[in-house]
């Protein structure tokens, strides 16, 4: 069953409230790798960039669905 969080009257999926805790990790994150030039190493920093944010979506999940 999925979950469903009450957000002002509306129903929001519980994915919604994970991917929005998770995204100031993935800015500082980013930031912090741009920063140190790390991207520079990859042929494809975006591709880079967007597996940092699955990657830490997931840990989030993972971190947020421990009960």
């Amino acid at each position: 069953m999925f979950a469903e969080i009450d957000f002002l009257g509306a129903f929001m999926p519980a994915i919604a409230v994970w991917s929005v805790a998770v995204l100031p990790v993935f800015a500082i994150a980013d930031a912090l790798l741009t920063k140190t030039g790390f991207y520079r190493l990859f042929w494809h920093a975006p591709l880079v960039r967007f597996a940092l944010l699955v990657c830490t979506f997931c840990a989030g999940g993972l971190l947020l669905s421990i009960n």
